[in-house]
């Protein structure tokens, strides 16, 4: 038996196309989620995983319907086969009952491994050039010298914390914060 598996991150999304496309694939019942893929609770996944049988064939519209890593895809489709279920994915042209459709979806994962692992690469190195620059990244601090002063003098003249930092249009943590690094001696 054929079924389906369909996944929107958001209810503005459509599942129509997914469904349509399984359906059209010869799905017997197509199960649905409307959630994140990084959230690990899919009560629709989970249905139809207690509902698959030996020898059925799970189908997704394209892989990432399923996961958003490679191991968990991996995962995934090894637990699937030592149900004896087998895995299809109809835009990446995987079908886990054919040897090489096993071979082809490991050798596509190891691709997606690279790919991620070059990224990463690539941003380190990205960012050590800029940081040899000079540039730090991140979010501007709300706190600048001249506010930095300002609260040290308020504080000195004993207003109380809360107003301080209501003045500078800070939170109390950022003016800690600011002020405990102001104090650290540098490396």
């Amino acid at each position: 038996m054929l079924l389906g598996y369909a996944r929107v991150s958001t209810d503005e999304q459509n599942l129509e196309l997914q469904v349509d496309a399984l359906k059209q694939a010869g799905c017997d019942r197509v199960f649905t989620d409307k959630t994140s893929g990084a959230t690990t609770i899919k009560p629709g996944l989970e249905e139809l995983l207690s509902y698959a049988r030996r020898g059925d064939t799970i189908v997704v519209w394209k892989l990432d319907r399923l996961g958003r890593t490679v191991k968990g895809l991996v995962d995934f489709v090894e637990s699937l086969g030592e149900r004896e279920v087998h895995f299809k994915s109809l835009t990446d042209s995987i079908d886990t009952s054919t040897p090489s459709g096993r071979f082809f979806f490991h050798v596509m994962c190891a691709m997606a491994e690279m790919e991620r692992e070059l990224i990463r690469e690539r941003t380190r190195a990205g960012l050590s050039a800029a940081r040899a620059r000079g540039r730090l990244g991140g979010r501007p601090s709300k706190m600048n010298a001249a506010k930095l002063d300002a609260a040290r003098r308020w504080l000195e003249q004993g207003m109380p914390v809360n107003d301080v930092a209501s003045h500078l249009g800070v939170s109390r943590a950022t003016l800690y914060r600011a002020l405990a690094a102001s104090t650290a001696v540098p490396a």
